[in-house]
């Protein structure tokens, strides 16, 4: 059998990971993740059903000349749903993403800690792992407490045992401040990508 998770020793068991976009990783990205090749890699698919276009925008190009500016007006004051969603009254969607990515935390502390004490339950999980392409959300958890029952609520402990750590560990003014200096970076760095500079002309002579 290939070694293909790393053994992590002594008491702690958390191997740490950096998420993904959407938060949605498919079993072979886990086992990739973790420093094993799979074969049979299926394409991850993210969907876009956004629009940064609502439907009074698209009234707009069929109205008559003489409204186009009441119109525009009223589009103006419009939320209009982006790629990110609309977040003026919750951010579900990032509550959701959060509570997927633990599980997925959660599912390669599991596997670190079956590969050391179970290697049978071990190759069970990892199979099953490497099989699975519907993500890291409440469905993943279900099918599991139905082929796996015992697994499945050592996931979902583990999930909680890490949000509790993460929660103590977390620092909200910490976070706003690196979001900040990221954004201030990346328009510095395009900012000196396009800025023209000046050429150097003093060994060059004046003819005439």
């Amino acid at each position: 059998m290939v070694r293909a998770v790393s053994v992590v020793g002594g008491s702690s068991s958390l191997v740490e990971s950096k998420p993904c976009a959407a938060c949605n990783l498919s079993g072979v990205d886990l086992i990739s993740s973790m420093g094993r090749k799979h074969v049979a890699a299926a394409p991850s698919r993210l969907d876009l059903s956004t629009s940064f276009l609502d439907c009074s925008s698209m009234r707009v190009l069929s109205s008559p000349p003489n409204n186009l500016k009441k119109q525009r007006k009223k589009m103006s004051t419009v939320a209009v749903g982006g790629l990110g969603g609309q977040y003026e009254d919750s951010f579900e969607d990032v509550k959701r993403q959060t509570v997927d990515y633990f599980t997925y935390k959660a599912v390669r502390t599991v596997l670190n800690q079956l590969y050391e004490m179970n290697p049978p339950e071990y190759r069970w999980f990892y199979n099953y792992v490497a099989s699975n392409e519907r993500g890291y959300g409440k469905t993943f958890i279900r099918e599991l407490v139905k082929d796996k029952l015992e697994i499945a609520e050592r996931v979902m402990v583990t999930r909680l045992h890490l949000y509790g750590r993460w929660i103590k560990k977390c620092d909200h003014v910490e976070m706003y401040e690196r979001i900040s200096d990221q954004n201030l970076e990346l328009m510095r760095e395009r900012l000196i990508e396009t800025v023209i500079w000046p050429s150097d002309d003093t060994n060059t002579e004046v003819v005439g």
